[in-house]
Formats: C-alpha cells, sequence, structure tokens
C-alpha cells in the first residue's frame, strides 16, 4: 500500500508510530497510508528552514517572482495529473478539482508580480535635510494549516504570498488529502525554490499543537472549523503569533421578487451542491422574499434538483461526486434528520443513495428542506453537506437580518434586477463578503478573501495586499546626512567607499 510520508529537507526519522488511512470515496476503500508526524518531525522542518530563510529574504523580489512563474508553469504542465490525485482523495470530480487548483494558481499569478507590491513608500524632505522611508521585510517561518475541501487551492492561497514575501513555509495539510501539497512541494522545488523553504508536515492535533506553540514560527494561516479557529487563533495569539484563521460559514442567498428564478436555480444547482457542499462558500440557504417567490422558486428547484448527476470523481456527466468519508458522509446525514425532527419539511431526501458498482462510496444525494426557521439548528450550524434550506423572508427587511444576525458572516449573496436594493443590502448586510447576482463571491485573487464574526478570528485577511500585509512587517526609516559639500570626497576618500552592485 502507498505511503504518504513528509516533504521535509533531511528528514530520515521515518514515522512516529501513527499513521492514518486514506480513503478513495468513490469506493470507500483505504487507498494509502500517510505518516503523522510528532515533534521531532517539526523540529527538522524549522531546522531546514531557519537553515535556508536568510538567503532566500536576501534574493531580490524578482528573482523569487521567477520561481512563481515557473511554478505557475510546472503546475498548469502536470494539471491533469493533480487533479485526478486529488479527485482520488477527495472525492470531487475531475472539473472542480481543476478548479480548485485554478482559483490557488491566480493567488500564484499575483505573486509574480511581488516586486511591484513590496515597494516602500518615500518621503523626501520630511524634515530639514531629513527623508523617510518604508520597507517591507518577511516575517521568518511562517506555517499553514489546511482544510481537506481545497487541498491544493488554499493552501497555494498561504503559501504563495507567504514564499514570494521572502519567508519560509511549513504547510500542514489534512491527513485526510494529503497527497497533492506533497506534490505541490515538489513542484516548488522543481520551479527552482531552495530546499527548505516549502516543506509539508502532516499530522493531527499533537501536530497543531506543537506549530502553535513553537517559538522559531512567526504567523500561522488556518481554514477549518469556527471551534477549531477559534483555539487555533487563541493558542498561537498567546504563544506569541500573529495568526489569520478563517472558520466556518452559512452563507445565504437572498432571492428578491424580482429576480430571473431561472438563473437562480441554475447558480444554486451549483452553489449549493457541486463538491457535494463541501466548500465554506457553498450557498447552503436560499431566502426568497414574499410567498409567491418562494412557491414559484421551491416549484423549479424540485425538479432541477432530480436532475442532478452524482457519479464517481471521473464521471465526466456527473454534477459531484462523494463526500470525503463515511464519518462525514454520517454526519451529514444526521443533520438532515435534526433537521426533520426540528420541524423543518424535508422535501427531497439525499439519505441512503447509493451508486451501482460504488454500493461502499461515501455517497450522499442532493436533500431539500422547506420552511426552515432561523431557531433550528440545523438553520444555526454549518451542515458542509449537499443539502439547501428554504428559509422563508416576509420582506426585505427581514431578508436583511437573516444573514446579518446569524453567527456566521463569511458569505452572502443577492438576485435581483434592482440596483438600489442590490447596493442597500451589499451596505448594510452584516457579512464579509456580498455577491450580487453571483452565488459564490470568492474574491480574485488580488482582492482578498475573509469574512466577519464566527468565520474569521484575526485582524488580516488571506491573499491579495492583506495577505501581503500579513506576511510581512514594516520597518521605516528616518534618515539625515550630516552637511558637507560632496566634492569634499576626493582622492582616497572617495575610493574607501565600495558600492556593492545589484545580483
Amino acid at each position: 500500500m502507498r505511503i504518504i510520508d513528509h516533504h521535509v529537507v533531511g528528514f530520515s526519522g521515518g514515522s512516529a508510530g501513527r499513521t492514518g488511512d486514506v480513503f478513495n470515496p468513490n469506493t470507500g476503500q483505504v487507498q494509502a497510508t500517510v505518516n503523522l508526524g510528532d515533534q521531532a518531525v517539526l523540529e527538522a522542518a524549522i531546522a531546514a528552514a531557519q537553515k535556508a530563510q536568510p538567503g532566500w529574504a536576501s534574493t531580490n523580489p524578482q528573482r523569487r517572482a521567477r520561481v512563481m512563474f515557473n511554478f505557475k508553469a510546472l503546475v498548469e504542465k502536470n494539471m491533469d495529473e493533480l487533479a485526478a490525485l486529488l479527485s482520488s482523495e477527495h472525492g470531487k470530480v475531475i472539473a472542480d478539482s481543476k478548479g480548485d487548483i485554478q482559483r490557488g494558481l491566480e493567488v500564484i499569478e499575483f505573486c509574480c508580480g511581488i516586486p511591484h507590491v513590496l515597494k516602500g513608500d518615500y518621503t523626501q524632505g520630511a524634515g530639514p535635510g531629513i527623508d523617510v522611508y518604508s520597507m517591507r521585510q518577511p516575517l521568518g517561518i511562517g506555517a499553514g494549516i489546511t482544510p481537506f475541501n481545497f487541498p491544493a487551492m488554499i493552501p497555494l492561497w498561504m503559501s504563495g504570498v507567504a514564499i514570494a514575501t521572502g519567508n519560509a513555509f511549513i504547510l500542514k495539510p489534512s491527513e485526510r488529502d494529503p497527497s497533492v501539497p506533497v506534490r505541490l512541494g515538489e513542484l516548488f522545488h522543481e520551479a527552482g525554490l531552495p530546499e527548505g523553504i516549502f516543506q509539508v508536515v502532516h499530522g493531527d492535533k499533537e501536530m497543531v499543537d506543537a506549530i502553535l506553540d513553537h517559538p522559531a514560527i512567526a504567523a500561522v494561516s488556518f481554514v477549518g472549523s469556527s471551534d477549531i479557529a477559534h483555539y487555533v487563533y487563541s493558542r498561537g495569539v498567546a504563544a506569541g503569533k500573529r495568526v489569520q484563521a478563517m472558520g466556518g460559514a452559512k452563507n445565504h442567498g437572498i432571492v428578491m421578487p424580482d429576480a430571473d428564478l431561472d438563473q437562480v436555480v441554475a447558480d444554486l444547482s451549483g452553489a449549493a451542491f457541486g463538491s457535494a457542499g463541501e466548500r465554506c462558500m457553498a450557498l447552503p440557504v436560499v431566502v426568497p422574499v414574499g410567498e409567491k417567490t418562494a412557491v414559484a422558486l421551491r416549484e423549479r428547484l424540485i425538479p432541477a434538483i432530480a436532475a442532478l448527476r452524482v457519479g464517481v470523481s471521473t464521471d465526466k456527466d456527473a454534477h459531484y461526486g462523494p463526500v470525503v468519508n463515511a464519518a462525514h458522509k454520517q454526519r451529514i446525514e444526521n443533520w438532515i434528520q435534526t433537521g426533520v425532527d426540528e420541524g423543518a419539511e424535508l422535501v427531497v431526501d439525499g439519505r441512503g443513495f447509493e451508486l451501482q458498482g460504488h454500493e461502499k462510496g461515501f455517497f450522499i444525494g442532493p436533500s431539500l428542506f422547506d420552511h426552515v426557521t432561523p431557531d433550528m439548528q440545523a438553520y444555526k450550524e454549518e451542515i458542509f453537506g449537499p443539502v439547501l434550506q428554504i428559509v422563508r423572508a416576509k420582506d426585505f427587511e427581514h431578508a436583511l437580518r437573516l444573514p446579518s444576525e446569524h453567527q456566521y458572516g463569511n458569505g452572502v449573496a443577492i438576485f435581483t434586477r434592482n440596483g438600489h436594493a442590490a447596493r442597500e443590502f451589499a451596505a448594510r448586510v452584516n457579512v464579509g463578503m456580498v455577491g450580487i447576482n453571483v452565488p459564490i463571491p470568492v474574491p480574485v485573487a488580488y482582492h482578498t478573501f475573509g469574512g466577519w464574526k464566527r468565520s474569521a478570528f484575526g485582524d488580516t485577511n488571506q491573499h491579495g495586499m492583506e495577505g501581503v500585509k500579513f506576511w510581512t512587517k514594516v520597518k521605516t526609516v528616518t534618515q539625515r546626512w550630516p552637511d558637507g559639500g560632496v566634492n569634499d570626497l576626493g582622492g582616497d576618500a572617495a575610493n574607501a567607499f565600495v558600492i556593492p552592485t545589484m545580483g
């Protein structure tokens, strides 16, 4: 059986004696084991990072950008291989896997312009003979702790900006689908990145705690559930680290009476059920405004959901594949039962779905609830599966309150033809990312990603200029030179100054 090991420079300590199973969600069978690391693995990674990072930090930004260009080309060259590997461990269909990788590459594209974004500020003549300028410098060693649902995109969001700004980066990916992160490390090295600048350590809570506590790690970026995000943020900050921790979500889609319902249904089919709903930017709650809108939307949703094709990851016609493992499948089904027990109307029940020839796979059909209310636990919590809930709103103000008052504030969307309603909604809603007739409002890579409330802990968002700020520290220099004519420096005095050339 295949063994997935750490991507750590010079580490030859073998396994810490603990391993994790990596399943093929399409078959339900164990396809590999991953070695779970301990403190010794992390120490080896940190030693390599400490050795390599000063030289990488002193490499000029243009040369660092060239590595990013090379890496981007290598990932594109190996796209089919990476997507197949990702799908085999996560379960998402190939098209979604390629999208996962491509969204990560968009941040790498941003990082190719790192010489421009690292330029500091300069003020000439801030005082008599005084100039002031600032520079951005790397923190040293950063770490990323990433979830199973985007094993390429989220590691690239974190590592790209961290590395381009001159840091060394240690990644602890999910132990459920760890192969793609290791392969990315190999491609980084092939692209010209020095050994020790990008490393991968595998593990569970033991490794997470070791990362959070280690004094050599200056910053930690995390994406996962809100409870763990809060834990990571609290423990990391207590250890003196800079921390950004992105948590869960319960994104709402507000449907105004003037919306194009056919387009809304098409958008919901992908946003609610794509990637089996295992996305923090999924749209699992739809809020029709007014009873007429609710009835019409429901009538269109039922046949659209019936038309969804659930298949194996390699099925080109499948809308989505299996969920990541048996435990997560059971968790989703438990939430469906909770919704039923709380009095919501289960219009379409996805439980009990089996795919012929793959009966042991972790498949679950699409589910639809109606008459869900804000007091229900199934509404309050993130289900993270192919489950769509209809929460009916009587008017615009009621619809606005629902996402604004929810514990999560990651993303929200409004569907309308009314520009004033859209503008008012975007300005007033208490949520970090807003889509207007866009069902999954993930910003482009040169903007920034981050939610509000229990969806994010920390003051700085992912990627874009916020990411650059997170992975760097600002140094400000105030300088004044003593008075004296430049002609006073002559003869031997002039020759005493040796000016190094740019490498």
